[in-house]
């Protein structure tokens, strides 16, 4: 059964009032309606109807001057650990909501459920009533990105039971084991595609687009199963306008070639005579793999589908915004079929980022990739910015990439925090050297040093450039002295300049060498048995790591390790280095003796 409450009734309400609410909003209802003062109940026949008549009348339909509020009716010894919330933001990230959830106690978890509006909805169980009635209180009625909250309790037939034999059972499909109050980790499915498609579209057809009243877009909607937010206030006067598609990889297939459709027919019929590319808008970061090596990706593409692919220039890029336009010439057919081929290797790539930055958090115990600065403020993009993040809204929206990998909301700074615990003990100091192009020194160290001091800051790391060993040399190398975190930072920070000061052209990936001194007893162990070693850290981090034979250690008894790659596979060798190399530590400090104790120093 699910029995509504409604709230808010005035005393001159009928049941044949409510009746006409009902019917008029075409929800269904099981049974007459049991009008009390102040207050009414009424049952539906499945929760679907519960929730649509929640979600159409609570705080919309006035009644004899009183608004109205539903929600499921449920008895105080019902009234356990489970509650709903409603009217979320639609880019709302699972770790945003994970974070504001876990204000309150534990959560055990937390499904999203299917519905037809376009706010979200989700079923939470917190681990105890206490922490339940106190995310009640406090979320209810909230705002949260002009959106107000809506929570209401599910009733739990099972709470009494459960309370006897323990909190160990779940509902509503947990995802995985309690997390204590710490969201963020491990994935989860979102309430949205990772990647959302944006693609711009000329200023003149946005009318059509729409259709009067919003009936065109509304069909778009709901025939591509979409939610499409179309830019119009964005970039007042420009020639094309931004339109951003949440929904499943064909979803938005299916929504761009639709709007596709309706730009060339309303072209015939007003007589515009211009070619109508499709364009679409990536993030930077994705850009170097989507083109590949010497443009072999972009080309393989454009000979497979019959189109003439084209990319904006780094140089349209700035701090506020880091998309680059992909325009896609060709038919309707070839450009459907070419923007399925650049979607996925965007998503591989998108995949890839995530994997490597989930499995640096959990290599950096403590890392708060969320306080880095390396990705700007509303959109999550992966283009490390030296100079800062942007204030919020700063940027005309992002894509592939940007709230959430596209939107309008932030994806990055809520996905991407770690733990924000301090280290455990006091992390130890490393050394790594950089090597950068010799042209980018300046643009590193910037006017009278500005620069580099405030990175060295930031970073919390010693940051020098080491004189040329030879007068033409075409690299200088960067030494970074500081813990993992701050290697972390200075390092990223490095790469994102070199990037945004186009050191690196637009068909090259940034991928630099860095060379980090291992004592020599433990080469052997980073290389492994018969080069095992080594080859397991180049396929697991897709970085380049070589140990070259021959070395004559130094006046330390160190020998060099090379890593060559982009930044996170950079990162990800190094840390995985350093774990084969506490390991060789552990295993040579002295064993306590039989006793448990270590030997006691002579007294003298």
């Amino acid at each position: 059964m699910n029995k509504l409450y409604i709230g808010n009734v005035s005393a001159e309400a009928s049941e044949e009032d409510l009746e006409t609410i009902f019917e008029r909003l075409k929800i269904p209802h099981s049974g007459p309606f049991l009008v009390k003062t102040g207050y009414a109940f009424v049952d539906c026949p499945d929760e679907k109807a519960a929730n649509l008549a929640i979600e159409r009348i609570s705080g919309n339909e006035e009644l004899f001057g009183k608004v109205l509020e539903v929600a499921i009716s449920v008895p105080k010894s019902q009234r356990s650990c489970k509650m709903q919330i409603r009217n979320i933001p639609p880019h709302m990230q699972w770790e945003v909501l994970d974070g504001m959830l876990a204000q309150y106690g534990t959560v055990e978890s937390c499904e999203q459920v299917n519905t037809d509006t376009e706010t979200a909805v989700v079923n939470v169980r917190y681990a105890a009533k206490d922490q339940a009635r106190l995310a009640m209180e406090k979320l209810n009625g909230s705002m949260m990105e002009n959106f107000a909250l809506k929570v209401s309790y599910i009733p739990d037939e099972t709470a009494a039971a459960e309370g006897a034999s323990g909190r160990g059972r779940r509902g509503f499909n947990a995802r995985g084991t309690p997390r204590s109050g710490s969201p963020g980790q491990g994935a989860r499915p979102k309430m949205q595609s990772d990647i959302p498609l944006r693609m711009l579209v000329p200023t003149q057809f946005v009318g059509a687009i729409i259709g009067k009243e919003g009936a065109t877009i509304r069909n778009i909607t709901k025939q591509t199963h979409s939610k499409i937010d179309i830019h119009r206030k964005e970039n007042a006067g420009a020639a094309e306008k931004p339109i951003t598609i949440h929904s499943t990889p064909e979803g938005c297939l299916n929504a761009c070639m639709t709007i596709m459709e309706i730009m060339q027919k309303e072209a015939v019929d007003t007589k515009f005579t211009e070619a109508i590319p499709l364009k679409i808008l990536a993030h930077n970061n994705f850009v170097g793999r989507l083109i590949g090596k010497e443009g072999r990706n972009l080309k393989k593409i454009e000979q497979d589908t019959g189109t003439k692919i084209t990319i904006s220039a780094l140089l349209d890029l700035t701090v506020y915004n880091l998309e680059r336009t992909i325009t896609i010439n060709g038919t309707l057919k070839e450009s459907n079929k070419a923007l399925e081929e650049l979607m996925t290797k965007i998503m591989e790539s998108y995949e890839s980022d995530m994997a490597a930055m989930n499995l640096q958090s959990n290599l950096i115990p403590g890392l708060n990739l969320n306080a880095l600065g390396l990705f700007p403020s509303g959109a999550p993009g992966m283009g490390p910015s030296m100079s800062g993040m942007p204030p919020h809204g700063a940027h005309g929206g992002s894509a592939y990439g940007c709230s959430p990998y596209g939107g309008e909301g932030t994806f990055w700074s809520p996905m991407l925090s770690a733990s924000s615990q301090p280290f455990s003990g006091q992390p130890e100091s490393e050394t790594v050297h950089l090597f950068i192009p010799a042209l980018a020194v300046g643009a590193i160290i910037g006017k009278q040093g500005q620069h580099i001091k405030q990175l060295s800051h930031f970073a919390g790391a010693s940051i020098k450039i080491a004189p040329a060993e030879e007068k033409d040399s075409i690299q200088r190398v960067v030494i970074i002295i500081g813990t993992p975190e701050a290697q972390f930072k200075a390092q990223c920070r490095i790469f994102g300049k070199l990037k945004e000061e186009n050191f690196f052209g637009p068909k090259e990936e940034v991928k630099l060498e860095a060379h980090i001194k291992v004592p020599s007893f433990a080469a052997g162990r980073v290389i492994g048995k018969g080069g095992k070693t080594v080859n397991e850290l180049q396929n697991l981090t897709c970085a380049e790591v070589v140990v070259p034979r021959d070395q004559t250690p130094d006046e330390n008894d160190q020998v060099i390790v090379k890593i060559i790659g982009h930044f996170f596979a950079c990162q990800l060798a190094q840390r995985k280095i350093q774990e084969i190399l506490a390991q060789v530590r552990r295993q040579q400090q002295p064993k306590p003796t039989s006793g448990g104790q270590p030997p006691q120093p002579r007294r003298k």
